[in-house]
């Protein structure tokens, strides 16, 4: 998903003036956009089935646990001043945060929303559409695509799905080079 993540961005950068510097950081921080998860319980985040309301609540947990455990690690390793550290936090705190304002852990909406946890949300969603889980088997990239479609605007940023879907091409060049790579 970090590549679909530099993908986006990359289509992105002119109409937002982003920077290779910034494309660059969106790539290398998305694999820790779920570093939250560590706190989940097993039984919860490997559950092959359908989670609860209860296990859902713990689950969305993961996303605020996420910022914390950055801000923990950041300021015991004196590590605050680095260069680029706000993507790193928007990333893991805000990828589940949703256009119309549903998403957590805040509820924020539209353009509140941090620009790289919008371009993560639509990469992170794609890649869990087109990827076989426990509970479900891996979608095809026409059926993710539509279902982005049909997202775009109400959850999903829709700058950053239409990045992904006019790529179409880019997207099977990464599938096929990393198809075997689960962090493709």
């Amino acid at each position: 998903m970090s590549r679909y993540s530099r993908l986006i961005a990359q289509t992105l950068a002119e109409k937002y003036q982003l920077n290779d510097s910034y494309i660059e950081h969106i790539f290398m921080f998305s694999p820790l956009h779920d570093i939250g998860k560590i706190t989940i319980p097993d039984n919860i985040l490997l559950k092959p089935g359908k989670l609860t309301d209860a296990e859902m609540d713990v689950m969305k947990t993961h996303a605020a646990k996420g910022g914390e455990i950055i801000d923990n690690l950041l300021e015991n390793f004196s590590l605050s001043n680095l260069n680029h550290v706000d993507i790193l936090r928007n990333i893991a705190t805000c990828h589940h945060e949703t256009i119309n304002g549903r998403g957590y852990p805040e509820g924020i909406i539209g353009d509140e929303i941090p620009l790289e946890a919008r371009i993560i949300a639509v990469a992170d969603v794609f890649d869990a559409l087109t990827s076989q889980r426990p509970y479900k088997e891996a979608w095809s990239n026409d059926k993710a695509f539509e279902t982005l479609h049909q997202m775009a605007g109400e959850e999903l940023d829709k700058d950053c799905v239409n990045a992904l879907l006019k790529n179409s091409k880019a997207v099977e060049d990464i599938q096929s080079q990393f198809k075997d790579n689960f962090y493709g």
